[in-house]
């Protein structure tokens, strides 16, 4: 089984960065963001594969970066330019099937329990 565990999660003003952080155990296919904002279903954010394939949500293309470190297990996710509507808890996700990478839950077997992201205006 793998364990997922999200950090770097905090209170920011709109316009600045924060980077999150998720440690995983094991091997992992495809990692991905998520995130829940309060009122709304979940979204996905960005997802990467073990190649160094990217894909990102359309509204996050050019503000948010994923990324990994090998050598640490971890999956990071850089959010620049934050906006109120950012406002969410963000959770990481991990699979090591080989599916191909996409920003669809179901796709991902094992979640951390989320950091919360809270933008003020």
């Amino acid at each position: 089984e793998v364990h997922v565990v999200e950090s770097g999660g905090g209170s920011v003003q709109a316009g600045g960065s924060l980077r999150l952080s998720c440690v995983y155990s094991g091997s992992a296919y495809n990692m991905a963001w998520f995130r829940r904002a309060p009122g709304k279903g979940r979204e996905g954010v960005a997802g990467l594969r073990h190649d160094g394939r990217k894909t990102y949500a359309d509204s996050m293309k050019g503000r948010f970066t994923i990324s990994k470190d090998n050598a640490k297990n971890t999956l990071y996710l850089q959010m620049n330019s934050l906006k109120p509507e950012d406002t969410a808890m963000y959770y990481c996700a991990v699979d090591e099937r080989v599916l191909s990478l996409s920003l669809v839950a179901e796709k991902y077997k094992y979640w951390g329990q989320g950091t919360q992201v809270t933008v003020s205006s």
